[in-house]
């Protein structure tokens, strides 16, 4: 039986979406607790946060978005429409949906964009948020090295065609993984198309606005970030991250006070957040807005 349910929506310009839904298993625990939001980033979708939204399910009611373009959300007309503020849009759709207007954001890169976005929006909805390896200031090398593959289109024969490729590009930022490790990772980016070959699950033109300078996040993404004064904030950033830069990350903390880092030693872009440090970090964050609980 799956952990999840499967959830559709509408945008505003009339593409369906799609998000995991999963119930908590303890309803009593999550009884007046908002539901959790994870956001991923720009080439991933909603099986990157299986583990996390598993775990987190025992006591809370978590909904895994697959951003327009990815995964089960279908792809748009308008490849410009691929930036973080129609993201924002799409989520809000979602909010509206539920009948939502308190809830925790864990987002991943993209993902955590499009969360200072969302609080730069509606600051008061938000009840506690990650921001996962990512923040207002992006470093270049990253950026540029994002831009070098993405929009790309490879297929494979085989799984373990897709994971060896994966790993040969992926090593620096994960030195610890085996081939294992590696075929998860495959069935987390590809999926299987109708000729049987495996394939990047999103649509190779959300590259077309990414390419261009600016489009990566929004604007003023500092004073987005100012907007999390007050709300539990967890920072969480790779050792070896070559997007959120140690000083960008120490000053956005030092921004809003009360507000945690947690780095991951040895670790690139970006955190897995099923390593020991950033589950720790994530459930203290979620004790602390447990401690608050909101009816939604």
């Amino acid at each position: 039986m799956a952990a999840f349910e499967n959830r559709y929506w509408w945008s505003n310009d009339g593409i369906r979406l799609h998000a995991r839904e999963y119930a908590p298993r303890d309803a009593a625990a999550a009884a007046g607790r908002p539901p959790i939001i994870c956001l991923p980033g720009l080439t991933r979708n909603a099986r990157d946060f299986d583990a996390l939204a598993t775990r987190l399910s025992a006591e809370w009611h978590v909904l895994v978005v697959n951003l327009r373009g990815r995964g089960e959300s279908g792809y748009a007309k308008d490849p410009m429409s691929y930036v973080p503020l129609v993201y924002v849009q799409d989520v809000e759709k979602l909010l509206g949906e539920i009948g939502c207007t308190r809830y925790v954001a864990i987002g991943t890169s993209l993902g955590g964009i499009v969360t200072m976005l969302l609080a730069g929006a509606a600051r008061e909805t938000l009840a506690g948020a990650v921001l996962n390896d990512v923040g207002p200031d992006l470093d270049p090398a990253g950026l540029a090295r994002i831009r070098s593959y993405v929009g790309k289109s490879n297929t494979w024969p085989t799984w373990m065609h897709a994971a060896r490729a994966i790993a040969e590009s992926n090593a620096g930022a994960y030195p610890h993984y085996d081939i294992s490790d590696w075929l998860v990772m495959a069935k987390q980016l590809y999926r299987l198309n109708a000729a049987g070959r495996i394939v990047l699950d999103y649509d190779m033109k959300i590259a077309e606005p990414f390419r261009l300078p600016g489009n990566e996040a929004g604007p003023d993404m500092w004073r987005a970030l100012d907007r999390l004064a007050g709300v539990p904030l967890l920072v969480v950033r790779g050792g070896a991250s070559d997007i959120l830069a140690a000083p960008v990350a120490e000053r956005m903390v030092a921004a809003i006070p009360g507000s945690e880092l947690v780095t991951v030693p040895g670790i690139g872009h970006a955190p897995t957040l099923d390593e020991p440090a950033a589950q720790l970090a994530i459930n203290e964050l979620l004790a602390r807005v447990a401690r608050e609980p909101v009816a939604t």
